[in-house]
């Protein structure tokens, strides 16, 4: 069965924007009788939800557009945002390094950028390189929706 993919508005307040903000999303049709979607893309900034997250999501005739109304199931995914702060720094070294702990990683632009960590992802190790980017000022990060398992990895 060929994939049907949606695009979900998504609306909150964005702690990095520090504004109310509108996101349009991707998604995958996984019940269209009951209007759930699962996430496709990884929110960039600060929804309260992650990639792969399964969303209720209602039609608007004026936008042409699934409106987020709330989570259905949650993937268990997190999501993290990241600030580069060194202008000097080998940008591939960083993606790579990030992306060798079985993450995946959406780009806005060379200063920031959002990680998606799956489930199954020990997220001890995606911390431990976040941490000591951030300590040697390279980057900061934030975990706008971390996720129960990981927050008891890192614990």
């Amino acid at each position: 069965m060929k994939e049907e993919y949606q695009q979900v508005v998504i609306k909150y307040y964005s702690d990095v924007l520090e504004r109310d903000t509108e996101e349009i999303l991707w998604a995958i049709t996984t019940d269209k009788e009951k209007d759930l979607f699962k996430i496709d893309s990884i929110p960039f900034y600060g929804a309260e939800l992650s990639c792969e997250d399964i969303v209720y999501a209602k039609w608007n005739n004026n936008t042409q557009l699934f409106d987020f109304q709330h989570i259905e199931t949650v993937s268990g995914n997190t999501t993290v945002q990241v600030i580069v702060q060194k202008d000097n720094y080998n940008r591939e070294d960083l993606y790579n390094e990030i992306l060798l702990s079985n993450t995946e990683i959406e780009l806005v632009d060379d200063y920031y950028f959002v990680i998606n960590v799956p489930q199954k992802t020990d997220y001890k190790n995606v911390y431990a390189i976040l941490s000591a980017l951030e300590d040697e000022k390279i980057i900061s990060f934030a975990e706008p929706n971390l996720s129960a398992k990981h927050s008891a990895d890192i614990r």
